[in-house]
């Protein structure tokens, strides 16, 4: 079925509703819920995380997801159309939504031409990142890969060639650039049609992820030491919870005292909820405008109310489920590193006291050394083990290295990559669900620039937006221009600054102050608008003319629970969250 004109204005639709839900999963499932969340869900022990986190995801992402698909859907205009109509004044508020897809996309998209880079190097064995490169002279293995580790020196050196500082541009990494003119132009023909072609693409990125994440789970819950990090992943890391907790109050606690002490001290800390309320708000795509953009190709009487529970619920579980697989993988990796320092000292035990091979194993091991400590050797010398130096071996450390962001993706993952049998399958896997994230997200990205702009009626034709050219058009290099796409070009060329040497210190600059505050503030008037100016009352006649009035027990209740918290829960919640960010 292609894509059908809605009856009033010719406003392009959905095919189907399946689609739309696809699109809208897509794009709020993003890289977020890979190496994001799993990082929250370790560091405050998972199940108690998951307490503020499902709070904050029922009091502020649910309401303000409605919200949003409400006002899109009802309005069928982008964002700046919608907020407009309320009044003129308001229109800032889409403004600001656009300007923040438009910086965020920026270098969202220079993180999904580093993942073409390293599919591109996959598909080789060994792979690139799996062993230090030789000298130029092939004597001996570069010094810089061997102390820094082979994972970071392709990462940084391979990949980035990074600068030792941000003020120290360099010149252009010209192989970056090559992939993000390769992701501009993979955006732009996906979105040539609009609605019409992205919203096929969209069964391939939204369903995808979905398929590797199962396969790594299934390989991955076979590995040894995958027990060891699905169970570090529920525990709590005290360090970063409360320095209130003694040795003395947790040795004299049974082991269920203990961990009831923990989740106290977790829901006790007001920075677990001020990162469960951020996670929530930007891993639902809030105050972007991209909701509100294919909320607007809907038909007018649709149940949006049920599209946002389906939505929300299944970007949570996502996080939950993607959380347990990373870390599985990630348990294995720790296993190895601990069984190879292992190896280093029992080689250096079985050395010093002259045992033979296979004295010491890894069961006997703690043991041995409480034997072998002030033993002497040959020679008659007595040798304490603090004399030998040995390294500190402990699988709980290996697993707390795990990062979040790039340094999840490109390096601690990777390293798990490279000593799975078949390596290289796993790493293009790996990073082509990582290009399916990021692609799905980036189409909600870039409708919520320019269906506002094409909404505005700017004397712009829409084939320049979105390089969709009239079928009139023969001149080659006319629709050459028509294709191209002024927004990708636009993006395309500022995104050259991300293809420095400095690329990275930039990235990290964006992804910290470009998605933040300003959608913490947008959201914020964005719902005071909606209760305050345009009142309640006249937003439930909108909702019951697209989807009914409550007519049973459960949406009774689901109709005073979004009243309630479009009314004072969720604005009190965005202001407390905007208070603590300004205070940290």
């Amino acid at each position: 079925q292609h894509v059908s004109n809605d009856e009033e204005g010719g406003r392009p639709a959905w095919d189907n509703q399946v689609q739309f839900l696809l699109a809208c999963i897509a794009y709020a499932v993003g890289l977020g819920n890979i190496w994001r969340f799993p990082y929250l869900a370790q560091t405050y022990g998972g199940g108690a995380f998951l307490i503020p986190y499902i709070l904050m995801l029922v009091f502020e992402g649910v309401p303000l997801f409605l919200l949003e698909l409400a006002v899109g859907q009802r309005l069928r205009q982008g964002s700046i159309g919608a907020w407009t109509k309320f009044h003129p004044y308001l229109g800032g508020i889409g403004i600001g939504s656009m300007v923040v897809s438009f910086m965020v996309g920026l270098y969202y998209n220079t993180i999904i031409a580093w993942c073409f880079w390293y599919i591109c190097n996959s598909f080789t064995d060994p792979l690139p990142y799996a062993k230090c490169p030789l000298t130029d002279n092939n004597t001996a293995y570069v010094e810089e890969c061997q102390n820094s580790g082979v994972t970071d020196y392709f990462w940084y050196r391979d990949t980035l060639n990074i600068s030792p500082s941000i003020d120290d541009t360099g010149g252009i990494v010209w192989w970056v650039l090559i992939c993000l003119i390769l992701a501009w132009t993979l955006i732009w023909v996906t979105m040539i049609k609009g609605i019409e072609s992205s919203g096929k693409a969209m069964y391939v990125t939204a369903t995808f992820p979905y398929l590797v994440l199962f396969i790594f789970l299934v390989r991955g819950l076979t590995l040894r030491g995958s027990g060891e990090g699905v169970t570090f992943l529920f525990t709590p890391d005290v360090s970063v919870i409360s320095a209130e907790i003694s040795c003395h109050e947790v040795s004299s606690c049974s082991c269920l005292n203990v961990c009831l002490i923990l989740q106290i001290q977790v829901l006790s800390n007001p920075q677990v909820w001020l990162d469960a309320a951020t996670q929530i708000f930007f891993s639902l795509g809030l105050g972007f405008g991209g909701v509100i953009a294919f909320a607007s190709y809907n038909p007018k009487k649709q149940n949006c109310q049920r599209d946002a529970l389906i939505i929300a619920l299944t970007n949570s579980f996502t996080s939950i489920f993607a959380s347990i697989v990373i870390f599985a993988i990630l348990g294995y990796r720790a296993t190895l590193k601990y069984e190879d320092c292992l190896d280093g000292n029992i080689a250096v035990l079985l050395d010093t006291y002259e045992k033979p091979d296979g004295y010491i194993t890894y069961d006997n091991y703690a043991e041995e050394l409480i034997k072998l400590n002030g033993s002497t050797n040959w020679q008659g010398t007595s040798i304490t083990i603090e004399s030998l130096n040995l390294s500190s071996c402990d699988v709980q450390t290996y697993l707390a290295e795990a990062s979040q962001g790039t340094g999840l993706a490109f390096i601690v993952f990777t390293e798990a990559i490279i000593n799975m049998p078949g390596s290289p399958v796993w790493s293009v896997l790996f990073f082509m669900m990582l290009l399916s994230l990021g692609l799905g997200s980036m189409f909600g990205t870039v409708e919520g620039v320019v269906t506002p702009l094409f909404d505005l009626g700017l004397k712009v034709p829409k084939p320049i937006l979105t390089g969709n050219y009239p079928h009139c058009v023969n001149n080659l290099n006319l629709r050459l221009f028509y294709r191209s796409g002024i927004i990708c070009l636009i993006s395309c060329a500022i995104g050259l600054i991300f293809c420095t040497r400095a690329g990275n210190y930039w990235v990290d600059i964006f992804n910290n102050y470009a998605g933040s505050i300003p959608l913490l503030v947008i959201a914020f008037f964005e719902i005071t608008v909606i209760s305050w100016a345009y009142g309640l009352k006249k937003f439930d006649e909108d909702l019951e003319w697209m989807f009914g009035k409550p007519d049973s027990i459960a949406t009774w209740i689901l109709y005073y629970y979004f009243r309630s918290c479009w009314f004072i829960i969720s604005p009190v919640i965005l202001l407390v969250v905007f208070g603590a960010y300004l205070y940290t």
